[in-house]
C-alpha cells in the first residue's frame, strides 16, 4: 500500500489515459487537464482504456513516485468523464486498489459473540 500521509488528497483523472505515459507525461496531464500542481504532494490516479491498469503519480517532496497496478481479473471501477475531476479519500483509494467498489463498500456481518 502507498504510505499516504494525513492531509493528502487523492484525485482521479476521469476517462481513460494513455498508459504509455511516464512521469513527465502524467505530470503534464495533472497540470493541464486536472488544473492541479503535480508537485504538491497529492496523489493523482489514472486508468487505462481497458480498465485493468491504473497508475498513481505522487511527489513525496524529494522526487516523483509512479505506482502501477494491473488486475488479473475484472476492472477498476471508474467515474465517467462527465464527472470531471473526482476527489476520493485515502480509504477509498485502498478499496480501489483492491478492486472493491469504492463508491459503495459493503460491510460484512460479523457475530458479536461465539455463543
Amino acid at each position: 500500500m502507498i504510505p499516504v500521509p494525513s492531509g493528502v488528497r487523492v484525485w482521479l483523472a476521469t476517462g481513460h489515459t494513455d498508459m504509455r505515459k511516464g512521469f513527465p507525461g502524467l505530470a503534464l496531464l495533472v497540470q493541464e487537464t486536472l488544473r492541479r500542481d503535480p508537485h504538491c504532494g497529492h496523489l493523482f490516479v489514472f486508468r487505462g482504456r481497458r480498465g485493468d491498469l491504473i497508475k498513481v503519480l505522487w511527489h513525496d517532496g524529494q522526487g516523483a513516485c509512479l505506482f502501477s497496478k494491473r488486475l488479473e481479473r475484472g476492472r477498476f471501477l471508474w467515474p465517467s468523464p462527465a464527472d470531471g475531476v473526482v476527489a476520493i479519500t485515502s480509504a477509498q483509494l485502498g478499496y480501489l486498489l483492491e478492486g472493491i467498489d469504492w463508491r459503495n463498500p459493503q460491510q460484512t456481518w460479523r457475530p458479536r459473540s461465539a455463543g
